[in-house]
């Protein structure tokens, strides 16, 4: 095992058990990594899936949290790209194979072996280690990874705010980028306006497309507009619905609850394609002639490759797009994750603030 340092951090030990402080151990920079001092870290629901171990396969103690940033403390000799006091950030990849085609190519997220997760995850690779054999994530002082999953934040861009744009805002950028929706001129459907929604809307209208937002809610018109939606659909209302049939040519689909992916079908123009991004665990029954007439796609995206992460936060900074956030301390992480439980539709983005909770 390579040397390792000991820091705080706040860990579920069981899906019932409430967060405490712990101590856990991280392995000391080598040659080619980079350390930093966590100063924020995103909350995302994804955290409370795994801390609640509600997919099961969750190891304890957990240490939840890929919406990483922070200030470099120490750097290898062999990096380049850091240097000591840079604002960097670590989203929801900490470590690949690095030899397969999917990481050669700047997708890390494709590994054919299985990209390394940012916290409950295996340390196969051997480029990082912890005390536990898993990977712990950004609820915690520092972390240490290999040069390659950094992100450098750039100059200007809100360091309290940037973690969120390493989960929520490269998984909605990546798919625009590879629909080529970043080319400007297409009609963009985003459905779910909450976290991940919302840095959708943002994007595509950034990126020159006529936005449509689409909720269950009538009452997310407003904030929807307000942040760059051309137009609003009310997913519950049958007119609402039928006024917008065959008016886009590219969805993303950010539901994360159990739905019908069939009946946004409608909306998307000839050769259209939806793509379906929430984390939804039961299978979705497909009509297929809708499909066959119609030539329209079905497909999925999950975040994105580390090239693409770089990219993103660059055009969030451009283009002045910086999340919606909620400073917390780890003392409100009870009353956050109850909430997320019941409600992810905000579009506000819950950020821990390291420095006020030790």
């Amino acid at each position: 095992m390579p040397e390792m340092y000991s820091t705080v951090a706040w860990a579920k030990s069981s899906p019932e058990a409430e967060f405490s402080k712990i101590e856990i151990k991280r392995n000391v920079a080598g040659d080619d990594d980079v350390t930093f001092d966590l100063k924020y870290c995103g909350i995302c629901h994804t955290d409370v899936h795994f801390a609640d171990n509600l997919m099961g396969g969750t190891n304890f103690p957990c240490v939840p949290g890929h919406e990483l940033a922070g200030i470099v403390s120490v750097v290898g000799k062999n990096v380049t790209k850091y240097k000591v006091g840079d604002r960097v950030g670590v989203g929801c990849i900490v470590d690949c194979c690095m030899t397969c085609s999917g990481c050669e190519g700047g997708e890390e997220h494709l590994c054919e072996k299985g990209m390394t997760m940012t916290y409950n995850d295996e340390t196969k690779f051997g480029h990082l280690a912890t005390d536990s054999g898993w990977t712990y994530g950004g609820y915690s002082g520092s972390h240490t990874v290999n040069e390659r999953f950094v992100v450098k934040i750039p100059d200007g861009f809100p360091l309290e705010a940037a973690g969120p744009v390493f989960c929520a805002g490269v998984t909605m950028y990546s798919p625009l980028v590879y629909w080529k929706a970043n080319q400007g001129g297409m009609r963009v459907g985003i459905v779910g306006i909450g976290g991940l929604g919302q840095m959708g809307v943002r994007l595509a209208k950034a990126m020159g497309n006529t936005v449509t937002a689409i909720s269950t809610s009538p009452n997310k018109e407003a904030a929807a507009r307000e942040i760059g939606a051309d137009n609003f659909v009310v997913s519950t209302d049958p007119e609402s619905m039928k006024t917008a049939g065959m008016s886009l040519d590219l969805i993303l689909n950010t539901v994360s609850a159990n739905h019908d992916l069939n009946h946004y079908l409608p909306l998307l123009a000839n050769k259209g394609t939806l793509v379906q991004m929430g984390l939804v665990l039961n299978p979705h029954p497909v009509r297929q002639a809708p499909l066959m007439f119609r030539k329209l796609n079905i497909a999925g995206s999950l975040i994105g490759g580390m090239p693409e992460t770089q990219e993103c936060i660059d055009f969030c900074s451009k283009h002045k797009i910086v999340p919606k956030i909620k400073m917390v301390t780890a003392k409100d992480l009870e009353a956050v994750y109850k909430e997320l439980h019941t409600k992810n539709d905000s579009i506000v983005r819950n950020v821990l603030d390291i420095e006020a909770s030790k």
